[in-house]
């Protein structure tokens, strides 16, 4: 598409540009959404990867990934064998079913703040207990969990002129043994439906995070494993009707049905786990 409103696009952004930022400016990474509609009411661009991140970095405290990072890039970082989350990454980018050429250009950044239900990245993330370092126009920063990044369809926390910097996921979470669930009414359909969970080898406790039915993400938490109508029950508790998302891709109450369906099966492939054991 071509964006044929655009005055000026800034290739090599200081922090001076979110100072001066205005209506009519847009933060441009792969430009993958973008670039797929008209965008009439925009002027300038500034190009985020002109600051010349580096994609990742990884210490024993957990994986630093920058905003910049592609699809493509998430795949290869080298990941110590003790972190047996890691194939959450593939697992939720293969979730964004696109070509080759997508992965290559499409970021982690852009797939969680343009906050569609459905987006990949914000399962991944939320579920890892992802910590989102937020660039504010001030010259500072601040830090939003992954799981309360993203408000509603389309929405997030971020004000005028704010940019997403990073997000770290902390080595105690990729730690964890993970499932995943996903479902989508057509081969090669957008998820109706994703469900991941994680179990702690340390003391046993289970993470539930329910993404793409809902219109926001939902966390739910267990001390162990928990029985299937106290399953049951949290979800009904912590999802309320109005929280199920209602697209063409599917109805809130097919959304709610594969949901704890998911939850179950994730509940007992997970409960196979010895209380403070691996597998």
């Amino acid at each position: 598409m071509d964006l044929n409103t655009i005055e000026a696009v800034v290739e090599a952004p200081t922090r001076a540009e979110q100072s001066a930022w205005q209506a009519g400016d847009a933060w441009l990474a792969g430009g993958t959404w973008l670039f797929s509609e008209p965008q009439p009411e925009l002027r300038r661009l500034i190009d985020v990867r002109g600051f010349g991140w580096a994609p990742f970095k990884a210490d024993a405290d957990g994986l630093e990934i920058a905003a910049t990072c592609t699809l493509a890039r998430l795949v290869e970082i080298p990941t110590p064998a003790e972190w047996t989350a890691t194939p959450l990454l593939d697992q939720c980018r293969q979730a964004l079913l696109s070509s080759f050429k997508v992965w290559n250009e499409a970021t982690v950044g852009g797939n969680l703040c343009l906050a569609l239900p459905a987006g990949p990245m914000i399962s991944l993330m939320a579920s890892l207990d992802g910590l989102c370092t937020i660039w504010t126009r001030e010259g500072g920063d601040r830090q939003v969990a992954a799981a309360d990044f993203v408000t509603g369809p389309q929405r997030n926390v971020l004000g005028p002129g704010e940019l997403l910097r990073s997000i770290t996921l902390p080595a105690s979470a990729l730690r964890c043994h993970t499932a995943f669930r996903r479902i989508s009414p057509t081969p090669q359909g957008r998820s109706a439906a994703l469900v991941i969970g994680r179990r702690s080898p340390e003391d046993g406790a289970l993470v539930l995070t329910v993404t793409a039915s809902t219109v926001r993400p939902v966390r739910l938490a267990f001390p162990g494993v928990p029985g299937p109508g106290e399953l049951h029950a949290a979800l009904d508790q912590a999802i309320p009707p109005e929280l199920y998302h209602r697209d063409v891709h599917g109805a809130p109450a097919w959304r709610r049905h594969m949901t704890l369906r998911f939850a179950e099966e994730i509940r007992s492939e997970l409960s196979s786990l010895g209380e403070g054991r691996g597998r």
